[in-house]
C-alpha cells in the first residue's frame, strides 16, 4: 500500500521551500512587508514537501495499530514505515528503538522517568530548560557553564570520577546551543561519559535541523529533538536510543496501546502484560500525522544534501556576524569565543537599548520577527549578560521601559528556508535603529513591549 508523495524539486536546493515565504505583514509606519522569519530556533516553518505529503495523506487518514480497514492499515504502515525512516535518519544501531513523543521536553520527561532509581545525572548549567528541568527525582549534579569544548570534556570527567557511590549515571547534553549556536563536543563528552561507565542522551532539538546527526558515530546513548524545529510543526518528537532502561520502566502513559494482555485477576485486581517495544511508551491513539510529518522532513532534508544545506547556512552565519560586528553597540553572546563553529542562532544586546524594546521594532517597523528573552535557558544567558544567576528575569518581556536596561537579550534564527532578503534586510535594520533610533513610540503592555498607539517617535 502507498500514499501520494509530493516530489522534491531538487532543482531549489537553498532555501528549501517553506510555508509562510509570501505573508505580508503591516508595519506601524505604513504599508505592508512580507514577513521576514528569523525565529527558527523557536519554531521553523513547514517546508513545503512536508505540507504536500500531509495533505497528499490527509484523505487517507486512519487508526493506527487498531483497525482491519483499508485506511487504518494504510495508516498503521505509514506510521512504522516513518519509524524506520527517522532511524536511518538518525544512523540508528540496529538494536536502538524510536520512541514518538510530542516534542523534546517531552521526550527527556520520558527518559527522566525510565531512569533507574539510584541514577545520578548530570547536566551542564547551559542547557535549554527541557534539559536542564526534567531530573526532580534523581541525584543530580548541575556544571558549571564551560569556556571552551576542551573545559567542557574535562568538566565531565572530574564529575564522574568524583563521584559517590559508584552506580547507574547519565549525562544530558545540548548538541548545539538554544542561545549561542555553538556546537558542542558531543563525540567527545561521549567518550568521556563511556570511560566512566555513564550513558549519555543529546539534545538535539537545535542540532536536527542544521547538522547530521548520527547515533552510531557520536556514540551517544539517546538522541531527542521535536518536529516543529525540523520543519515538521504537527506536534510530534523523538526519542531514539537504547532500548533497556525503557523497557524496564513502567510505561510513560498506561493505556492503550501500551499493554499486550490485560487480564482480571481472581482477587478483583487487573494483570497487565506490557509491551516492550516501542509500543510501551507510545499509549493512546498516536499523532500519525506528526509522525509522518517529521518522517517527510528527515527524507527532504537528506534528499536536498545536509553539506549543501550546511554550506549555505554558513554562508547566512557569517554575513550574520560580520554584519553585527559592524555595529560597535551590539554585544553577541558567545561560551566558546568567536571561532566556535556554530549553527544559524545568534543572541545579541544593544547597547542603550531594551532588548524587547529592540525586537518590538524591528517587528513593527521592518517586518522581521526575532525572539527576545531569556530563551528557556535562564542560567546561560544570565552567565552570558554577566549578571547574578539569580537575578529576577522571566521568558519574554521584562517589567522594563523602552530604553532600560534589561535582563534578556535578543536571538535571530534561521535555516534551510530563509532567503538572502530576510538576512540583508534585518542587518539594515539593526543598523538603521542603532544610528537612528525608532521611528515610533513603545510600551510596556501585559509584559511585552508594543507599539504606542500615539505618534511617531520621528519623522
Amino acid at each position: 500500500m502507498s500514499v501520494p508523495t509530493a516530489a522534491l524539486d531538487s532543482s531549489v536546493c537553498a532555501p528549501l521551500p517553506v510555508l509562510g515565504q509570501d505573508v505580508t505583514v503591516p508595519l506601524v509606519t505604513g504599508g505592508e512587508v512580507t514577513y521576514a522569519a528569523l525565529d527558527y530556533a523557536a519554531s521553523a516553518p513547514a517546508l513545503q514537501r512536508v505540507w504536500d505529503d500531509v495533505a497528499a495523506y490527509a484523505p487517507y487518514y486512519g487508526s493506527v495499530h487498531r483497525g482491519a480497514g483499508y485506511l487504518s492499515q494504510l495508516s498503521t504502515d505509514l506510521f512504522e514505515n516513518s519509524r524506520r525512516t527517522v532511524a536511518e535518519f538518525l544512523g540508528c544501531r540496529a538494536e536502538d528503538q524510536v520512541v514518538f513523543t510530542r516534542s523534546t521536553t517531552d521526550s527527556l520527561n520520558l527518559l527522566a522517568a525510565a531512569i533507574p532509581a539510584d541514577c545520578q545525572v548530570f547536566v551542564y548549567e547551559t542547557e535549554h530548560h527541557a534539559s536542564l528541568l526534567p531530573w526532580r527525582d534523581a541525584q543530580v549534579t548541575y556544571l558549571n557553564a564551560p569556556r571552551t569544548p576542551g573545559q567542557a570534556v574535562e568538566t565531565l570527567e572530574r564529575a564522574l570520577a568524583d563521584r559517590d557511590p559508584y552506580g547507574p549515571a547519565l549525562v544530558c547534553v545540548t548538541g548545539a546551543s538554544n542561545v549561542t549556536g555553538e556546537l558542542w563536543p558531543v563525540k567527545e563528552l561521549a567518550a568521556a561519559a563511556h570511560a566512566h561507565g555513564a550513558r549519555i542522551v543529546l539534545d538535539a532539538a537545535q542540532l536536527a535541523p542544521h547538522h547530521p546527526v548520527d547515533i552510531a558515530e557520536l556514540d551517544v546513548d539517546w538522541v531527542a529533538f521535536s518536529g516543529h524545529k525540523l520543519y515538521a510543526p504537527f506536534g510530534s518528537g523523538v526519542l531514539a536510543g537504547r532500548a533497556d532502561w525503557l523497557q524496564a520502566a513502567e510505561p510513560y502513559l498506561a493505556g492503550g496501546g501500551a499493554s499486550r494482555k490485560v487480564a482480571r485477576r481472581a482477587d478483583g485486581g487487573v494483570d497487565v502484560d506490557w509491551h516492550t517495544t516501542a509500543a510501551r511508551h507510545e499509549a493512546g491513539s498516536p499523532n500519525v500525522i506528526g509522525v509522518y510529518s517529521i518522517a517527510s522532513a528527515c527524507k527532504a532534508l537528506t534528499e536536498a544534501g545536509f553539506d549543501n544545506l550546511v554550506a549555505r547556512e554558513q554562508e547566512l552565519v557569517s554575513r550574520v556576524r560580520e554584519g553585527l560586528a559592524e555595529v560597535p553597540e551590539v554585544q553577541v553572546l558567545s561560551l566558546f569565543g568567536d571561532d566556535a563553529p556554530r549553527v544559524g542562532v545568534i543572541s545579541f544586546v544593544v547597547r542603550g537599548w531594551n532588548s524587547s524594546h529592540f525586537a518590538a521594532a524591528l517587528s513593527a517597523e521592518y517586518g522581521i520577527g526575532v525572539r527576545d528573552g531569556l530563551f528557556c535557558a535562564h542560567p546561560l544567558v544570565r552567565t552570558l549578560l554577566g549578571s547574578d544567576p539569580q537575578d529576577p528575569g522571566e521568558c519574554g518581556a521584562p517589567e522594563a521601559e523602552p530604553g532600560e536596561r534589561s535582563l534578556n537579550a535578543i536571538r535571530v534564527s534561521f535555516g534551510a528556508g530563509t532567503p538572502d532578503e530576510h538576512i540583508d534586510r534585518f542587518l539594515r535594520a539593526v543598523s538603521e535603529l542603532v544610528r537612528e533610533g525608532a521611528r515610533w513610540n513603545y510600551r510596556t503592555e501585559d509584559g511585552r513591549c508594543v507599539p504606542d498607539r500615539g505618534e511617531a517617535a520621528r519623522v
